[in-house]
């Protein structure tokens, strides 16, 4: 078997990332969740097993998954390397592109104004970004002849902090989904260049809804423009408000948006050659370069110690180490529905996270159980375009978080991932 080369510096940044890793993982959990249930050695051998064929087989150079129970590391384990051109081998400081595990954060740095008193969740966005006042939405219409053309229509109601949350303010991503406002969303260069928040929701702004407010749940730059909130109301940069409230105090020192140092660029995971498409229109960002553009809803960069901080916090109900940063109310609300069935809110059939699964305030929601499995209802969790994903699950005190850089293999590992844990719990 191939020795993959760890050289002394990555060396001793890996032994020091451990250290800080296990340290700052220990115990920040209450009591155990009635009814949880464990993990099994012989479940876990599986899922170890299972990701070291994922490089065997060349479909992935590396990956991280942690696992971590009632406080406790139950699971941790470095594979493969993070660069197949370097062969430096994986290990705990390895920077990920986090892409949309982004939006939870924003989210939670959005819901920290509302429990401030400064934002609430039916405001109208244009509240604090006038222009959206002023948005129509485009509607396709059959004419005499027969040919579809599009027309423009007033908004019904105003768009509100609550859309955009749930994604439900009709601003798609426009590269999927077809249909000529993915193509107005996809053709203005939104990705391409380099835009500061303020700049890219007033190209926003110019473009037609793609969908009354409240009515269909479309995945896209809503949490960039809930970002853009949270600079008008802070009167910070989106990074500077989420480091001061969020970031630092959590300790999560290596979450941000580029890697500005140098001297941590090897320390950056790369997909295999040939997986770096994104999109039709959109490649894998270079996270050296540095930005304008300070994505809330997929630009964030981190490594599985600084997210783990954040997913603890989360299943604390709030809390880590001793310090609140949300109500567990609010994480209630964030972890509940808010497109269920009694909302009549349609479901775009492109990028929803499964029939068995609503979406809350950041994170998708599981509603009902899978077909053929015993996974917990209330499971939230999100993934990232470049192939991470986390989950949380209270019912078994239990979270999760998989890095791993790999666009086009990201579904198809988080499932069979995914069934591997719960089978080790006997779900």
């Amino acid at each position: 078997m191939k020795r993959w080369r760890i050289d002394p510096i990555g060396r001793r940044a890996f032994v020091a990332a451990l250290v800080l890793l296990l340290g700052a993982l220990g115990a920040h959990a209450g009591s155990p969740a009635r009814g949880a249930r464990s993990l099994s050695p012989e479940g876990l051998a599986k899922v170890s097993d299972y990701i070291r064929n994922e490089i065997v087989t060349g479909k992935i150079p590396g990956a991280i998954l942690l696992l971590q129970q009632h406080g406790k590391l139950v699971y941790y384990e470095n594979f493969g390397v993070r660069d197949v051109a370097t062969q430096v081998s994986m290990s705990a400081d390895t920077i990920f592109r986090l892409y949309s595990m982004s939006k939870p954060i924003t989210s939670v740095a959005a819901m920290m104004l509302v429990e401030d008193g400064k934002l609430a969740l039916n405001d109208p966005v244009a509240k604090y970004i006038p222009a959206f006042a002023d948005m129509k939405v485009a509607v396709e219409t059959r004419g005499e002849d027969g040919k579809l053309r599009q027309a423009l229509e007033p908004l019904k109601r105003p768009v509100t902090i609550l859309d955009l949350l749930r994604h439900t303010a009709g601003v798609p991503y426009g590269y999927y989904g077809g249909g000529p406002v993915n193509k107005l969303y996809a053709d203005a260069g939104l990705f391409t260049g380099d835009l500061s928040n303020a700049e890219l929701v007033a190209k926003i702004t110019a473009l037609p809804l793609a969908e009354q407010p409240g009515t269909q749940w479309d995945y896209g730059h809503a949490t960039d423009v809930l970002g853009r909130v949270i600079e008008v109301i802070s009167g910070q940069s989106l990074f500077q408000f989420e480091k001061e409230r969020l970031l630092d105090p959590l300790g999560m020192k290596e979450t941000t948006f580029y890697v500005a140092d140098p001297a941590n660029w090897p320390r950056i995971a790369e997909p295999m050659p040939g997986d770096r498409a994104l999109s039709p229109i959109n490649q894998i960002r270079d996270p050296r370069k540095p930005l304008k553009w300070q994505s809330g809803g997929g630009g964030m960069v981190g490594t599985v110690g600084d997210y783990a901080r954040f997913a603890q916090m989360l299943l604390n109900g709030g809390t880590y180490e001793g310090r609140r940063y949300l109500k567990p109310e609010t994480i209630a609300l964030m972890a509940s529905d808010h497109i269920g069935p009694e909302t009549h809110i349609a479901r775009d059939q492109n990028y929803y996270p499964g029939a068995t699964s609503g979406f809350g305030l950041g994170f998708a929601v599981r509603t009902s159980v899978p077909p053929n499995t015993s996974w917990p209802l209330g499971e939230y969790r999100w993934d990232g375009v470049a192939g991470t994903f986390f989950f949380i699950d209270p019912e078994d005190d239990l979270f999760g978080i998989f890095l791993v850089q790999t666009p086009s293999q990201r579904g198809r590992i988080q499932l069979a991932l995914k069934t591997l844990i719960y089978e080790a719990m006997g779900r």
